[in-house]
């Protein structure tokens, strides 16, 4: 790690760890919303993330790519984990990397996740999410598998869809040697991760695949379809931009396609049969309302769903279990409902 790159890791370690009062102080008055308060640790960052790039819409994608990856650095922090080994699989558009994270004390076959990163189908890899598998890994005692997807623009859908469902057959086939419970395996995404996670469920269900155990979707991307009450509300100023999102949909989806096809819009699919599910939305979010949408449109399907607003937090809060205390105490519940989910 470069000198430039601990003095920031450093600076923001700091920022977290300071004490509200302090935060206040340096970063103003609270933030609101409606009925909800934006926490000190989320307004502290932001205007960190303010300071080092003020316009991300306007960045290469390149540079996005690799700003995201240093971003798990900083607020990722250094998460203990057993053992994490890669190999690679064949996928119809060429091969597909798989990280796999073994829990520490963990012995003999265990429950799963296969784990689909966010990024707006963009952007991300094995390496924006590693402290987050690492993390979910030991806090939930199960296998994590981290799937390494192509991304837009230069493979666009269903180019991620294709490697999701792969990835995800390919582990099941193989759970046996992998020392995996077959009958315990979940899928789960954050963000695009989620929209994937979701839509190889329905795939499963649709095709009469093996399907999933559990479903964890952390601020899907449910519905390219509706314009919600959040999204209009919260596009700007809380990470995840109007000018973002326009972005990567207009790099994911190339070939105009109906974006109520369920492989774009899970929420336009047949939600019956799927699995249990754990939702997971952020009150500062701009996603927030599709993906609560969804819990309920799941429950009217008659599938088991549990369904939590971290009221005080913003997208991408899960990536952040390095940085203060809101982010990974959050994170810890979703490794508590996963656990749960695969019992």
């Amino acid at each position: 790690m470069s000198v430039s790159a601990r003095v920031r890791r450093a600076a923001v370690a700091a920022v977290g760890a300071a004490p509200p009062p302090v935060k206040r102080l340096v970063f103003g008055a609270p933030v609101r919303h409606q009925e909800l308060t934006l926490h000190p640790d989320m307004q502290a960052l932001l205007a960190l993330m303010r300071l080092e790039n003020p316009d991300p819409a306007s960045t290469p994608i390149s540079r996005q790519r690799r700003d995201l990856t240093r971003a798990d650095r900083l607020v990722g922090g250094d998460q203990p984990i057993g053992a994490v080994t890669e190999r690679q699989i064949a996928g119809v558009g060429g091969p597909i990397r798989l990280r796999f994270y073994t829990p520490r004390d963990l012995r003999g076959p265990s429950p799963a996740l296969i784990w689909f990163h966010g990024g707006g189908f963009t952007l991300g890899d094995l390496e924006s999410h590693d402290s987050l598998c690492r993390f979910l890994a030991e806090h939930a005692m199960v296998r994590v598998v981290a799937v390494d997807y192509r991304l837009a623009p230069e493979h666009p859908f269903p180019a991620a869809v294709e490697d999701c469902v792969e990835a995800w057959s390919w582990v099941y086939r193989n759970a046996a040697g992998l020392a995996i419970d077959p009958g315990r395996i979940a899928v789960g995404g954050d963000s695009a991760g989620g929209n994937l996670a979701t839509v190889v469920a329905q795939e499963m269900v649709r095709t009469g695949g093996p399907v999933p155990r559990f479903q964890l979707l952390v601020y899907p991307v449910i519905d390219f379809t509706t314009v919600t009450q959040s999204r209009r509300e919260l596009s700007e100023g809380f990470f995840l931009t109007e000018s973002l999102m326009d972005e990567f949909t207009d790099a994911y989806l190339v070939r105009g396609e109906d974006r109520s096809d369920p492989r774009i819009s899970p929420i336009r699919g047949d939600l019956h049969d799927l699995p249990p599910a754990h939702v997971v939305t952020a009150g500062f979010d701009p996603l927030r309302d599709e993906g609560e949408a969804y819990a309920q449109a799941l429950r009217e399907a008659g599938v088991r769903v549990t369904a939590v607003r971290e009221d005080r937090l913003i997208h991408g809060f899960a990536n952040m279990v390095g940085y203060g205390t809101a982010a990974p105490a959050a994170v810890r519940r979703l490794a508590s409902e996963l656990q749960r989910g695969l019992v």
